[in-house]
């Protein structure tokens, strides 16, 4: 537990982002994606920043694992698979949807107890073959899932209501809340709905690459530490085949990494060192490439992370220069 209260919430404004890639064409700028970069070192504090890592923002899915500590706390029995899947934003593949299926058994519930938005599978391959089969969208396949049943199933190892566990006032969800402000180490600054209809709650960049580090770095036995151990595990179960992230955590070694939508990542290495990514329109071909340099200014060696990087040879996405690791942090 830390052991000083959360600093005021971050401030609430439209995001000073700053430009943070590049796409060229021919060898000419032809377009620019905006952002914002952090880079903290093994000791928490701040290595390299771009844009604006102290507006409040939404983490989107990568609150994950900070939900998921939450329920550890509060009870959840998972490990392994079925924790990383409840911290998951899933392509839909059977093992998805099967392991979903495995929480609900265990709270003795079904698909029509979750009340996440009914979706089509997330992952482009599987959502096209749904499609084809003329399958409707569902609350199984949508990507949180896993998310909801974990919910669910605590919700019925501590007698809290059911039907109202998405109530940000719900003891659920209040847990949770407790469990962002302390990790991150911030108030949060706003409370809205995010996509599949859970709380969501706007932090700082600052303070979720806070929250990635102290769950990347926990001891064995805590709560944060089964977290980790079931996301550096099962990286496929909380994504999906051939997801990036999941890719991400299985090149560089005891990496901890969640994508979130509007162009979010988080990563955390086992020493501490953390990055937190926002790119402004969103755009997943700018995420990859940006959360990929800000690793490389944390200290992982840019072999690991070639593939990820872009081409500059071809063209495509590239980081802007500030985020060239060569200028500033040599690789561990």
């Amino acid at each position: 537990m830390l052991s000083s209260p959360p600093a005021a919430a971050p401030p609430i404004r439209e995001p000073r982002h700053a430009p943070v890639a590049h796409v060229t064409r021919g060898g000419l700028v032809e377009g620019v994606h905006y952002g914002s970069v952090v880079v903290l070192g093994a000791d928490g504090e701040v290595r390299f920043e771009l844009g604006d890592t102290e507006a409040a923002c939404y983490p989107r899915s990568a609150l994950k694992p900070l939900q998921a500590v939450a329920m550890v706390r509060a009870g959840l029995p998972l490990d392994g698979d079925l924790l990383s899947l409840a911290m998951g934003s899933h392509s839909g593949e059977e093992c998805h949807l099967a392991g979903t299926r495995r929480i609900l058994a265990l709270a003795g519930l079904t698909e029509d107890d979750l009340r996440n938005v009914p979706d089509l599978p997330y992952g482009q391959a599987v959502r096209d073959a749904w499609v084809r089969e003329d399958r409707p969208p569902s609350r199984l396949a949508q990507n949180c899932s896993g998310k909801h049943a974990a919910m669910l199933y605590l919700c019925t190892l501590n007698g809290w209501p059911l039907q109202t566990y998405l109530d940000p006032a719900h003891p659920l969800q209040t847990a949770i809340a407790e469990v962002v402000e302390e990790l991150t180490g911030q108030r949060i600054a706003h409370v809205t709905v995010d996509g599949c209809g859970t709380p969501l709650f706007a932090v700082s960049l600052r303070g979720i690459a806070r929250a990635a580090a102290r769950i990347a770095t926990a001891v064995p036995g805590s709560p944060e530490f089964r977290v980790a151990d079931a996301l550096r595990g099962h990286p496929e179960m909380a994504s999906g085949t051939g997801r990036d992230v999941a890719e991400l955590m299985r090149a560089v070694p005891g990496l901890l990494a969640k994508d979130g939508f509007e162009g979010v990542q988080t990563a955390a290495l086992p020493n501490g060192r953390a990055v937190a990514v926002k790119i402004a329109d969103g755009a997943n071909r700018a995420r990859v490439p940006v959360a990929a340099a800000a690793l490389a200014l944390a200290g992982v060696h840019p072999r690991l992370l070639t593939r990820f990087a872009g081409d500059p040879a071809t063209g495509g996405v590239r980081p802007v220069a500030a985020l060239d690791p060569s200028a500033l942090l040599s690789p561990a």
